[in-house]
């Protein structure tokens, strides 16, 4: 069994955080491990590397992209809450609005923003199609190929506006799929664990 280092993980390679982030990071192991035991927000089995797999992989949106006050982020097909609740943790001075179509799941979502008392996020039941307002930002984290999601939100970001997606493995034919610029990072250059070798982040233009 892999062994979960912890909320150290993400002081290891976050080493700015205040004490208000770094609690927050470490009540995450225990809200996720309770409501998890109620109702499937992540693999199970995932759950014995929540800290590595789940929250430092979302915060590595962050290594790419440093948030603004002024921004605005919506995460799209938030599941249990990533990649949107681990980067509103870290950018308390940002909005994030996460969504999904599973009402299960975003009523667990809301729960979890309201004990964590994070103020700069909300959640809804939504289809990223039928989103109201204007993004400076969409997250993701695999949520699909990028000839459907690009057209799900491109309607709900600002112009300039940009897409930011976690995806793993050879991404050469799904980039080739869209006529957008898509600039690739590997998280391997900024997270050492073996796991992040095929892990990337994708940011995709959109004009």
């Amino acid at each position: 069994m892999e062994f979960d280092p912890g909320p150290q993980i993400i002081f290891q390679y976050f080493d700015a955080l205040d004490s208000i982030q770094k609690n927050r990071f470490v009540q995450l192991g225990t809200l996720y491990h309770t409501w998890n035991q109620r109702i499937n927000l992540i693999s199970r089995k995932d759950m014995v590397s929540f800290y590595q797999n789940h929250v430092l992989h979302a915060l590595g949106i962050a290594k790419i992209r440093a948030f603004k006050p002024a921004d605005t982020v919506l995460d799209v097909g938030t599941g249990g809450g990533f990649p949107g609740i681990p980067l509103a943790i870290l950018f308390p001075e940002t909005r994030f609005h996460l969504i999904d179509s599973i009402g299960k799941k975003i009523a667990v979502v809301d729960r979890i923003i309201h004990k964590l008392e994070l103020t700069n996020a909300t959640c809804q039941k939504v289809r990223a199609e039928q989103v109201d307002g204007s993004y400076t930002y969409v997250v993701c984290k695999a949520v699909a190929r990028l000839n459907k999601l690009l057209p799900w939100v491109e309607h709900s970001l600002v112009t300039g506006g940009k897409v930011i997606c976690l995806k793993g493995g050879d991404l050469k034919a799904e980039i080739r799929e869209v006529k957008n610029k898509v600039q690739s990072y590997q998280l391997s250059d900024y997270f050492q664990e073996p796991y992040f070798d095929t892990k990337k982040v994708l940011e995709i233009s959109i004009k």
